[in-house]
């Protein structure tokens, strides 16, 4: 734990040396959503494997780079490119850069994934405001030693993701036209996508969609009491009677597709937040 603390300060120190003003919002994007980079002003952006103690994304489609600069009018640090579970790394180290936002003065988290739905009533291409999660990853960023200065032992998770931010998005959404969900998102581990059982089960436990990012984070935000905003962009269809092969190129189009509206929600809520 004492070297959790002396990376997250290390890590911390080097890019208060990089940047000219503090970010306020922190911002990571999931698959085929780095787009929202292109929005920010950025007046820096630092490659990953600069970064002291930072991980590297070793997903082809995760730019993996650091971007600071201005976004619907706040200052942002948007991570262009994630870590998962499944590609080998620790929860400590998936979650690593919220811990660094919270050290740098974030309040706010606003994370971005594309998942697979199972609820009849979503389509691909579907956005859906996460209101809440399940953790069947079979780790937790949690486990082990506890400090006092990064949270505490047992955080709160009766509202994980803020409901004044969920209002927010939603009225974004109504003066902008555009049709959100909102929902549960399951997340597993990967990085096989799931079996035609898998996607009843992950229906019958309650949830709408699926994917393999986000719940870490999230739980890591809250154990640092920020509020988090999430929301999924809608992949893939997990209907098991009528399930079809995965198709990865497809998958990201759609991602790329649903993007603007992702990003003018994302802004809108950065702004009036």
């Amino acid at each position: 734990m004492t070297n959790l603390l002396d990376k997250i300060r290390q890590t911390s120190d080097f890019l208060r040396s990089r940047i000219k003003r503090p970010p306020t919002v922190g911002i990571i994007l999931g698959t085929g959503l780095g787009g929202l980079a292109k929005d920010i002003k950025i007046e820096i952006t630092i490659p990953y494997e600069e970064i002291p103690n930072f991980p590297l994304s070793t997903v082809e489609f995760h730019a993996g780079k650091l971007h600071f600069g201005q976004l619907s009018g706040k200052q942002v640090m948007a991570m262009q490119g994630r870590f998962h579970y499944y590609e080998g790394y620790s929860m400590q180290e998936i979650t690593f850069p919220v811990r660094v936002m919270k050290s740098l003065g974030m309040q706010t988290l606003f994370i971005s994934n594309a998942c697979g739905c199972v609820n009849p009533a979503y389509r691909a291409g579907d956005l859906m405001i996460i209101e809440d999660h399940i953790n069947l990853l079979g780790d937790n960023p949690l486990i082990g030693p506890n400090h006092d200065e990064l949270g505490p032992r047992f955080p709160d998770m009766s509202e994980p993701y803020s409901r004044r931010l969920i209002a927010i998005a939603e009225e974004v959404a109504r003066e902008k036209k555009i049709h959100l969900q909102k929902g549960v998102f399951l997340a597993v581990s990967g990085p096989n996508l799931e079996t035609r059982a898998e996607y009843r089960m992950v229906r019958t436990l309650g949830a709408d969609v699926v994917g393999m990012s986000t719940v870490p984070e999230v739980i890591v935000a809250r154990h640092g009491s920020m509020d988090v905003f999430g929301m999924s962009v809608v992949t893939d269809e997990g209907f098991p009677d009528t399930l079809k092969v995965a198709n990865i190129p497809e998958i990201l189009r759609t991602a790329h597709e649903a993007e603007p509206k992702l990003t003018a929600i994302m802004k809108g809520v950065i702004e009036r937040m």
